[in-house]
């Protein structure tokens, strides 16, 4: 991989880290499987008010199952593949277009010393991660 996407993904890295963002990849089918087989069982050994039993509480189990564990941004970005790398850089330079650098340190000192390029690489990095990774970011 290019030295020039890594000074990128060392940026975000570094913005990320700074707001210290997390996200959660939400698994709804395993949830949901959850909720239809203790529904199920509930119907089984207790007829139809078992089966009410049975879909509440595999509803709150499937939702408490759900509820997502969260990962530092920066661990998920470096996790990435590199065509998902490549996709993301591609995204960054569009708002960098007009901003030279020679490595990683400058970079980052660029971009830190601009509170504008952070608040627009932040929003497309939320974007990113909610709407390629399907996760949910906090």
């Amino acid at each position: 991989m290019p030295a020039v996407v890594d000074d990128v993904m060392k940026l975000l890295c570094s913005i990320s880290e700074q707001r210290k963002m997390k996200a959660a990849v939400k698994h709804s089918g395993k949830g949901a499987l959850v909720t239809g087989a203790v529904a199920f069982v509930g119907g089984l050994v207790g007829g139809p008010p078992g089966l009410a039993v049975g879909g509440a509480v595999g509803g709150l189990l499937g939702a408490w199952m759900t509820s997502g564990q969260f990962k530092p941004i920066p661990q998920i970005l470096m996790e990435l593949p590199p065509c998902e790398k490549q996709k993301l850089f591609n995204e960054v330079t569009n708002i960098l277009r007009h901003v030279e650098w020679t490595d990683a340190v400058q970079l980052m000192a660029l971009v830190m010393a601009n509170e504008a390029l952070q608040q627009q690489l932040l929003a497309m990095l939320v974007g990113y991660v909610t709407k390629e990774l399907q996760a949910e970011v906090r």
